[in-house]
C-alpha cells in the first residue's frame, strides 16, 4: 500500500506538468460549475465541450458545433450555440441544458475519474445531459444505467465537484474506487451482454 501512495503522490506532483498550464487552467474555473470538459480557443479561456451547442442535443436531437457568434458565459464558462434562438434558450435557463458533471464522461465520474467526454457521444436521461468518452464507454455505463448514475453523482458530490480535475484524476487512476472494471473488463461484459441478448 505504501508504494501505491507514493506513486499516487508522484502522479499529483507531476499532473501540472504533464497536463500543462493551458488545460488545468481552462478545466478548472473558480465558478460552481466546476470542474469542466474545457479547452482554451481563440481568446476564450474555457470552451465547454469545444465549442458544441449544448441546446442543440435538447432540440435537435443531435451534436452541433457552436459558432463564436453566439456565445454565453456561464461560471466563468464559455459555451457557443448554432444560434441565436439557442444561446436565448441557453441564457433563460442554463441549468436546463448543462452537461451533467462538468461534460466529462458520465461512466468516468462513476469511477471518480473526471476525464474524457466527446460531444457527439451522449444520452438524456430524466431531461438531463450526459456525455460519454465514446461508445464503448456509454455501452459499459447503459448496461446498469440506475446503478451507474447512483455511482457517478455520489462520486461527483464527494470527490470531483469544485476540485481539481487532475488532482482528482491522477489519485483516482492510482488509489481505485473498489468497483473499478479497466476498459478491457467493460469491453468484454458490454460483449457479454449484447450475446445474451442475440
Amino acid at each position: 500500500m505504501n508504494r501505491r501512495l507514493t506513486l499516487a503522490a508522484c502522479l499529483l506532483a507531476a499532473a501540472p506538468l504533464l497536463g500543462g498550464c493551458t488545460a488545468i487552467t481552462a478545466q478548472n474555473p473558480d465558478g460552481a460549475y466546476s470542474p469542466v470538459n474545457a479547452v482554451a480557443d481563440g481568446g476564450d479561456e474555457r470552451v465547454l465541450l469545444q465549442g458544441h451547442d449544448v441546446v442543440a442535443y435538447f432540440t435537435q436531437g443531435r451534436h452541433l458545433a457552436g459558432s463564436p457568434q453566439h456565445e454565453s458565459v456561464y461560471e466563468g464558462v464559455t459555451l457557443r450555440f448554432a444560434s441565436a434562438e439557442h444561446k436565448a434558450l441557453f441564457d433563460a435557463a442554463p441549468q436546463r441544458y448543462l452537461p451533467q458533471f462538468g461534460g466529462y464522461c458520465a461512466n468516468g465520474i462513476a469511477y471518480a475519474i473526471p476525464w474524457g467526454g466527446d460531444a457527439d457521444t451522449w444520452r438524456i436521461i430524466d431531461g438531463k445531459l450526459y456525455i460519454f468518452g465514446g461508445a464503448g464507454s456509454k455501452a459499459a455505463f447503459e448496461l446498469d444505467v440506475a446503478g451507474n448514475l447512483r455511482l457517478a453523482d455520489q462520486y461527483w458530490a464527494e470527490e470531483v465537484q469544485g476540485r481539481n480535475s487532475f488532482w482528482q484524476r491522477g489519485k483516482r487512476l492510482v488509489l481505485r474506487v473498489p468497483h473499478y472494471k479497466s476498459g478491457a473488463e467493460l469491453a468484454s461484459m458490454v460483449e457479454q451482454a449484447r450475446q445474451g441478448k442475440s
